[in-house]
């Protein structure tokens, strides 16, 4: 099982990536997952200047945007 968390303040475009996250998994057969991590501190230790962010395994894997779906699914 993959563990994702998605960083960021709470704000709708980290809800809705928290949200795609599931729907993409599942479309492709891959069991997930997700934590939202909304601590300052915890994003600035990881390096998370940009929200909303994507870690993956312990591997940020996109920030700043809502990760586009067909990319994700490549990924």
């Amino acid at each position: 099982m993959k563990q994702f968390e998605v960083r960021g303040s709470g704000c709708a475009q980290c809800v809705l990536t928290a949200g795609l996250i599931p729907k993409v998994a599942d479309e492709c057969g891959i069991p997930v997952h997700v934590v939202k991590q909304t601590n300052p501190e915890v994003m600035l230790k990881h390096g998370v200047m940009r929200t909303s962010a994507v870690v993956v395994d312990s591997h940020l894997v996109h920030s700043g945007s809502v990760p586009d779906r067909k990319k994700e699914k490549r990924g």
